[in-house]
Order: structure tokens, then C-alpha cells, then sequence
């Protein structure tokens, strides 16, 4: 009998390809067949970054589809790859999955879409496939897009997605985080033509909700109990974390430098300041010279991820004489294994951008926060850290606009001084390690869904036959 053939496409973004690829990995080791469906330029990327040592069996095949864009265009440009996918995907892979039924005992059984691709499960539907929706991001978010003709009827944003008020607080229910209209996942753009077409995105995700026989998310209640109540048709299957299975994390964009851990391993316990802000947040100089010179005031090791384009100019240039002064007390490394990096026993804390995948990386090794959001759902994973777990501290801007050296140094002490942050941080750890452990919810979830995709596999092939 033929296995279940399993299609899966992420969102082309690293913070969406990386948990969606996790859950590709836990079919696999079910003996689940699994195509990963990436863009071009995507795939190019994650098939570059040592794809042998991640754990890829013949039972996990990658392609690509084209998004429409040439291939010298401008990915971050979010409303012109909105628009192109929207406008070029679907026939791809309508034809795509064409090619791969053709082939005898494997056609595809299955497709789960990350839920910013919600026209895959249109095409799913339209083609008689099972499906599912899988969200990477926190469910508060996903509470507010599937909220969003709520906000519409209420006057909070217009049918376009644009906010009316820009200073009014929103709860979705008593017990959510408030947050600004202007925070919203989709509107925290400058340029309205941007918020309008993710916000079509955001239509496309609430009517793929209404077509999913499953919708899975990359949380927990230990987290998020008031969002899960508010749509009790999520369920939990995270955090999906390589490092809950002892395996290595799969799907990155850039080549991680592991000889950090080695750094690491020379310095003291609870000693080091670890500084990411994954793989979009864009820096002016100005900003960049005040986080480099903050960090060298607070007088700690750390260890700072500059990635390739942090900075809008062409290379992030350090203040002069920098990386001399910092000497070993600083590494900075251009990508580094993070997961690793936060198991480590000599981190400290966590000066992040509060990206969902960082969030559930810290929150699962116990490691308390500098919160530093860029845009989207990193509002709303502040406010829990901050605000609903209090794990940690936010930064203070000045008139400028700028977090200034001095906020810096003044954040790090207040955080490391106060052993209440920690003490938090490892109580909430221990409770989310009890959702993925066996007897859990979210483990129980996971091993429901992969039953399901079994028995949909099997129904499919007596239907056939």
C-alpha cells in the first residue's frame, strides 16, 4: 500500500519556513511522505545550507514553485511578493500536484499550508484534498486576523486594513493583551499600499480557516490560554522546537557559524548577553552604533548575530577602534545555531525582536528578555513577555526614535540584577516542557493529526481503487 503522501508550503520567510519544516520532519519520522513546497528563491537558499547533516530521509523530497517575481526583485518588498503570489502561485501549483499524481502510489493525501498561504488550501479544496492550516506565529496574532471583520464592523480599521485610530487600545477579549490598532499584524507598515496588500493576505488566511478540516498552531494554552478560548477550533501542537526531539534545526537561509558555541563554552555561567533579531529587522547606522556601543557599556560577554543587510547601508560599519576595545569579551557572528545558543548554560538573557520562533526558543530554555520588536506579530509576543509572562524588559526610545546607548546599559542591569526575571522564566519554561512531553496536550495534538493523515491516506486509496 502506498504511504501518505504529504504536500507542505511555508510562507517565504525564514520565520515561517523553519517550525513548518519542524513539522515536516515529525511526519518523516512517521514514516509520512512528505513534498516541501518552497518558492525558487527560497528553495535556493535552504537547499544550500547543508541539508545532509539536518536530518532529510528519501522520504522527504523538496521543489519549488516560482512566485512571480524575476529573480533580481526585491523579496522584503512585501506588497509587490504579496501581490505576485497571490497573482502567480496557484496555477503553479495546481500544475505542480498535476505532475506528481500522474505518477502511480503517489499521489498527494494531503496538503497543510502555512496560513499567510491561504490560497493553497483554496487549491487543496478545489482539487478534493485533505488539508490543514498550520500557523507559525503566536495565536494572539492569529486571534486578530481572524478577528478582523470584527475590527471592521467596530471602526477600529477600514476594508482596506488601515487603523482609524491609531492610539486606541484593542482587547479581542477581556482576558488578550491590549494593543494599538497601529501594532496589528498587517498594519504596522509606513506606506498604505504595503498594509493593503498583506491585508489581502490576511483575507485570503481567514477563508482558508473556514475550508481547513484542521487548523494547527505552534503554541500552547501554557501560553496562550485566552487566545485558545477565544477560537477553540486551534489547536496546539507547539512549540515545535528541533531541540525537543535532539535534533538539529532544518530550513535556515544562511550558513550558521557554530564555532560561537565554543565561545560559550569558555565562559562563565549565566554570564552572556545573546543579542538576534532573526531575519528581517533592518537597523539605521545611528541605531547600529548605539546597540554596538551599549552593549561594550555593559561591561558583559555577549554574543551579536550581524547578519548580511542588518544595516540599511551596504555593510554595518562598527564605530572605529569597536572590535578592538570589545576584544573576546565580544563574538559577533554573522548567523549562529540558536536553539544551541539559548540551551547553553553560560546565556544570560535574550535581546531579541520577539519574533515567534525566538520567543518559543527562549521561553523553552528558561531565558529571560530585552524586548526589541520590528514589525508584525513581534508587538503582540512583547506584550506576553513583558506584560503576561513577565519574563522581561522593553526599551525605552528617545526623542529621535533612537534606543540609545545609555538605555542599553541601564536594561541590562535592571534585568540581571532583579533574579525575579529568571525565576519567571524558568517557571514558564516548565510549564510548556509539560504541553510537549508525552501525556501533554500539544503532544497528544500532534499524534492525532499525524493518525488523521494516516487514516485520510488510506481512505483516499480504497476511494481510488
Amino acid at each position: 500500500m502506498a504511504k501518505p503522501h504529504v504536500l507542505v508550503i511555508p510562507y517565504p520567510a525564514q520565520g515561517h519556513v523553519i517550525p513548518i519544516m519542524e513539522l515536516a520532519q515529525r511526519l518523516v519520522k512517521q514514516g509520512i511522505k512528505v513534498t516541501f513546497v518552497n518558492t525558487d528563491v527560497t528553495h535556493k537558499l535552504v537547499t544550500s545550507n547543508s541539508l545532509e547533516k539536518d536530518g532529510f530521509s528519501g522520504l522527504m523530497q523538496m521543489v519549488s514553485i516560482p512566485d512571480g517575481l524575476e529573480p533580481w526583485e526585491d523579496r522584503t518588498d512585501l506588497c509587490k511578493l504579496s501581490k505576485s503570489v497571490l497573482r502567480t502561485m496557484p496555477h503553479k501549483l495546481e500544475e505542480l500536484i498535476d505532475t506528481i499524481n500522474e505518477e502511480k502510489n503517489n499521489k498527494v493525501t494531503c496538503i497543510i499550508a502555512d496560513g499567510c498561504m491561504g490560497w493553497a488550501i483554496r487549491v487543496a479544496t478545489k482539487m478534493g484534498i485533505s488539508r490543514a492550516a498550520f500557523w507559525p506565529a503566536s495565536v494572539c496574532t492569529l486571534a486578530s486576523v481572524l478577528s478582523y471583520q470584527k475590527l471592521i464592523d467596530n471602526g477600529i480599521i477600514n476594508n482596506n486594513g488601515m487603523p482609524l485610530n491609531h492610539d486606541q487600545m484593542i482587547q479581542l477579549s477581556e482576558t488578550m493583551p491590549p494593543i494599538k490598532p497601529a501594532d496589528l499584524s498587517w498594519a504596522c507598515f509606513e506606506d498604505s499600499p504595503t498594509v493593503e496588500a498583506v491585508f489581502q493576505v490576511v483575507r485570503e488566511a481567514v477563508e482558508a480557516a473556514r475550508l481547513t478540516e484542521w487548523y494547527i498552531c505552534n503554541s500552547t494554552t501554557e501560553l496562550e490560554l485566552a487566545a485558545f478560548s477565544l477560537y477553540p477550533q486551534l489547536l496546539q501542537i507547539g512549540p515545535l522546537l528541533a531541540s525537543n526531539r535532539l535534533g538539529d534545526q532544518a530550513g535556515h537561509f544562511w550558513q550558521e557559524d557554530s564555532t560561537c558555541l565554543e565561545w560559550l563554552d569558555q565562559q562563565k555561567p549565566c554570564s552572556v548577553i545573546y543579542i538576534a533579531f532573526g531575519s528581517f529587522t533592518i537597523f539605521n547606522q545611528t541605531q547600529f552604533e548605539e546597540l554596538a556601543l551599549g552593549l561594550e557599556l555593559s561591561n558583559r560577554p555577549f554574543l551579536w548575530v550581524v547578519r548580511p543587510g542588518m544595516t540599511k547601508e551596504t555593510t554595518a560599519a562598527f564605530p572605529d577602534g569597536y572590535v578592538e576595545r570589545v576584544g573576546s569579551r565580544g563574538r559577533i557572528v554573522s548567523w549562529a545555531p540558536q536553539q544551541k545558543v539559548l540551551a547553553h548554560p553560560s546565556v544570560a538573557c535574550f535581546v531579541s525582536h520577539c519574533g515567534w520562533n525566538s520567543t518559543l526558543e527562549g521561553v523553552t530554555n528558561g531565558i529571560p528578555f530585552l524586548c526589541w520588536p520590528y514589525f508584525a506579530d513581534q508587538f503582540h509576543n512583547e506584550t506576553y513577555i513583558r506584560h503576561i509572562w513577565k519574563t522581561g524588559l522593553g526599551f525605552n526610545k528617545d526623542e529621535g526614535g533612537i534606543i540609545t546607548r545609555g538605555e542599553i546599559q541601564s536594561k541590562v542591569e535592571k534585568l540581571l540584577g532583579d533574579n525575579t526575571f529568571r525565576e519567571k522564566a524558568m517557571d514558564t519554561k516548565e510549564k510548556v516542557t509539560s504541553a510537549i512531553t508525552k501525556g501533554g496536550c500539544s503532544h497528544k495534538n500532534l499524534s492525532n493529526f499525524i493518525e488523521w493523515i494516516q487514516e485520510e491516506s488510506t481512505d483516499a486509496q480504497e476511494y481510488s481503487t
